[in-house]
């Protein structure tokens, strides 16, 4: 069957460029990616992942790390459990 269907959206450049990124070290191409994302809405008989809208707790996070406030910066996996207390 022939692909003649085509998909337009408007997407902010930064994000495009980020995920493009993504897709490239994934070995895809922003069509490949797109086409398996039809694919498993169609398999799954809806979105393959959770859609919910976070609670309070992780919305003040999100918005902490967005302005890279409260972050804590390791050098590596053992620092990072040092840090943890582990």
């Amino acid at each position: 069957m022939t692909k003649t269907a085509t998909v337009r959206a408007r997407i902010k450049p930064d994000l495009k460029t980020k995920v493009e990124h993504i897709f490239q070290k994934l070995g895809l191409t922003t069509t490949e990616a797109i086409n398996l994302f039809y694919k498993q809405v169609e398999l799954q008989q809806g979105l393959p992942f959770e859609v919910k809208i976070p609670n309070m707790t992780t919305q003040k996070i999100l918005e902490k790390t967005d302005q890279e406030e409260e972050l804590i910066h390791c050098d590596n996996l053992e620092n990072m459990f040092e840090q943890l207390g582990m």
